[in-house]
């Protein structure tokens, strides 16, 4: 299949299996790797071969989130709010070409999934997880909300108390709990994480593509037939909150490793 920069992307038989490739970052999310993965999403729409994509992470964790490497550059920061606001919808993208994938999609969840990468497992349909995995968003902790239309995705799963104990409060979650919870669908150890979710993917990939298919599609807008409606301004309630001086706070206390003292500006 098509080279990628950040991705391996291999199918076999009826399954593909995508592969975060980034193990220096953690496998963070940087606008090039956002891009690719909306990219192979997309790829998928005229392949009539594979039934289902199996995604995990090269190394230790499946994804580390939004890249916050000081040599990263915030998108396009010089531009007019306008086009900020257009730009910064890639991670929003991303989140729906998965989403939107016609075949079944599992994510074989290693180590951490934080953020976007937290975000990124609750937009596939089935959460295989090895016992070192865990999620957190820690959004909360730098000043700013969750976006990329992915509040909807994680109270669907968890239910709306224990969504806001991981986006409202920050809480890192673990394996077991993650299973108990309902965001896991089995939770395996490490070494048996790929064959457990390849068992997975192959048991799907026996079944009639099509009724599947329509199936997914339809179980989906059925549970996120509001979410567009809700959460259609997130993006701007994320540049509203990385405006305040809270956001600047926690930056600084987050780079100097001290408690942050937020005011409400």
């Amino acid at each position: 299949m098509s080279d990628y920069k950040n991705l391996i992307c291999e199918r076999k038989g009826f399954i593909a299996t995508v592969t975060f490739n980034r193990p220096r970052k953690m496998n963070a999310l940087d606008s090039a790797t956002l891009e690719e993965i909306e990219t192979v999403a997309h790829s998928f729409r005229d392949d009539p071969e594979t039934r289902v994509v199996v995604f995990t992470g090269t190394g230790k964790h499946f994804s580390s989130g939004a890249d916050l490497s000081p040599e990263v550059q915030p998108i396009d920061a010089n531009a007019n709010l306008a086009l900020r606001r257009r730009r910064a919808r890639i991670g929003e993208r991303a989140i729906n070409a998965i989403y939107a994938m016609d075949q079944i999609t599992i994510a074989a969840w290693n180590g951490g999934a934080l953020g976007g990468g937290a975000c990124l497992t609750t937009a596939m349909d089935f959460r295989i997880g090895a016992d070192d995995c865990f999620m957190q968003y820690p959004e909360i902790e730098i000043g700013v909300n969750l976006m990329w239309k992915s509040l909807p995705l994680i109270t669907h799963l968890a239910g709306p108390a224990k969504a806001k104990r991981l986006v409202a409060g920050g809480e890192r979650i673990y394996a077991e709990e993650l299973l108990s919870w309902g965001i896991l669908d089995a939770l395996v150890p490490h070494d048996d994480l790929i064959v457990t979710a390849m068992n997975w993917a192959e048991r799907y990939a026996d079944l009639s593509p099509i009724p599947q298919q329509m199936i997914k599609q339809s179980v989906n807008a059925i549970a996120s037939a509001l979410d567009s409606a809700v959460m259609h301004m997130d993006v701007d309630q994320n540049l509203f909150s990385a405006s305040t001086e809270d956001r600047q706070e926690a930056i600084r206390s987050y780079l100097a490793k001290t408690k942050p003292t937020f005011t409400g500006n």
